[in-house]
């Protein structure tokens, strides 16, 4: 797809292709810089785009900021303001997002300078993908999920992604689609940007916060909604390697990887290598909640353009 015509930088409205950091920042040169991921859901039936859990994501970006000890902490209030105000600015209509907002040192330095701080925001058009719809197959990995003392994968630092790197191309060479990492104990973590879940006998299970893994807001999301649907409590635990091979179905989920069914993991099917009943009812749910057309839980999105604020009042 072609670029966009602006991005945010700095607070300012920029041409795509002026969209620029120094060289020097240690932004640039150390991965010194706290992002969220998040998506803009399209809804044609009321001309309206929406955030999914905006409140979420920026209070989970102040989070990291504070963790990183930057001088200056971007607020809630001001990155929601600039991401709506790129969406308007690019027009965006018909098709979903993704958007990516950045703060980041500016500043030029060794690795422990904090600061100045500066705020990157990029939203580009993305429909929803084939490995989405269609599932994927996982390798469990040679590397190592990083380990907490080492470099906490909760805090989104823009350099934690290497490790998750690592194990995509690793995966990918070998002829698997992505990856699913163990952690220093030899438990099951998530995948490399996205967390794992798996159904055995009915029940969803998936690794607790304390196995190295982000604290997802798609997974909380997921989490809640398997309650809603199935009346099922999920269990979050402790999940051996050998367990996998258990699973009557897994998906993984994320911002980008929404919920996406696993078709077989180190080579051995997932129930018969097709997307299983409770993985699709929930994907569906998903989707449908994200683009407010199932009308449940208008907490979780926040418009846009003011259409369906509009259309509300009339």
């Amino acid at each position: 797809m072609a670029s966009p015509k602006y991005a945010s930088l700095d607070g300012e409205i920029v041409a795509w292709d002026d969209a620029r950091v120094h060289i020097a920042s240690a932004g640039f040169k150390f991965g010194t810089a706290v992002f969220e991921g998040l998506r803009g859901y399209w809804n044609s039936s009321e001309e309206e785009m929406y955030l999914f859990r905006m409140a979420e994501h920026m209070d989970r970006l102040t989070f990291s900021q504070r963790f990183m000890r930057f001088d200056e902490i971007l607020t809630p209030e001001t990155v929601t303001e600039k991401t709506v105000e790129l969406i308007q600015a690019n027009g965006f209509k018909g098709e979903n997002l993704h958007i990516m907002t950045t703060a980041y040192v500016s500043g030029q330095g060794g690795p422990g300078v904090c600061g100045p701080i500066g705020l990157a925001i990029t939203a580009q058009e993305r429909p929803r993908s084939e490995r989405v719809t269609g599932g994927v197959t996982a390798q469990v990995s040679s590397w190592m999920r990083v380990p907490d003392q080492a470099m906490p994968m909760r805090v989104k630092c823009n350099a934690n992604y290497n490790n998750g790197r690592l194990a995509t191309v690793q995966a990918v060479a070998d002829g698997y689609d992505t990856a699913i990492f163990l952690n220093s104990r030899g438990k099951v973590s998530e995948g490399p940007g996205m967390c794992f879940f798996m159904i055995r006998d009915g029940v969803p299970i998936t690794p607790s916060v304390t196995n190295d893994i982000l604290e997802s807001i798609t997974r909380e999301t997921v989490l809640e909604l398997i309650e809603e649907i199935f009346g099922v409590t999920p269990v979050e635990r402790d999940i051996d390697r050998s367990e996998l091979m258990a699973a009557d179905e897994a998906f993984f989920c994320g911002t980008a990887w929404e919920v996406t069914p696993i078709l077989g993991i180190d080579r051995v099917e997932i129930g018969g290598g097709t997307i299983g009943p409770m993985t699709k009812r929930l994907q569906e749910a998903f989707f449908a909640v994200s683009d407010g057309t199932s009308g449940t839980h208008h907490e979780w999105r926040l418009p846009v353009y003011g259409s369906a604020a509009a259309k509300a009042a009339e």
